[in-house]
């Protein structure tokens, strides 16, 4: 049985990884690098659990990516406010700048990709996104968040819907 759905979308993650891989390195940056400061360029400030959440790495990772953006002075860390105990991952002048580059070529990418797909396409494309949403209920960050980096815009877990027919008749 072929997995319809998923199977492409995973293709198509992949196409467009290696894709911004080759267009990254041109920056001298790495693809993780180069998303990460994409991502910042929108939240940054960012607490690292957020970045945790979002990028899915495992922490030991995710420490090296900030470490090798630090010491190319891209990104520093701040204490983070609302918990001293943690850090929040913001974006230095040298970093928005690149960031706003790696952005650029995102945005031209996504471009060129809807010179191909007409309207009709697209809505079909976000009903069949919505849907994986609506099954996974899991949001990574909300469209609606923005740069303040409100608690609208934070990672969350959505809560279930209870079962319709429970055990024992109920």
């Amino acid at each position: 049985m072929s997995l319809r759905i998923l199977s492409p979308i995973h293709k198509a993650t992949r196409q467009i990884g290696l894709h911004l891989a080759d267009k990254t390195a041109e920056l001298g940056v790495s693809a993780d690098e180069g998303h990460l400061l994409s991502y910042l360029e929108s939240y940054s400030p960012a607490p690292i659990y957020e970045l945790q959440r979002v990028f899915g790495h495992r922490p030991s990772t995710l420490t090296g990516l900030i470490d090798r953006l630090e010491q190319r002075r891209l990104v520093r860390r701040e204490r983070n406010p609302e918990d001293g105990r943690s850090f929040l991952i913001a974006l230095t002048d040298s970093g928005l700048e690149l960031a706003g580059r790696v952005s650029g070529m995102v945005r031209q990418f996504e471009a060129n990709v809807l010179t191909g797909v007409d309207e009709g396409a697209l809505a079909g494309f976000r009903e069949v996104m919505d849907a994986i949403g609506g099954v996974a209920r899991v949001e990574i960050r909300p469209d609606t968040a923005g740069r303040d980096g409100n608690a609208e815009g934070r990672a969350v877990r959505r809560t279930p819907e209870p079962a319709i027919g429970k055990a024992g008749g109920e």
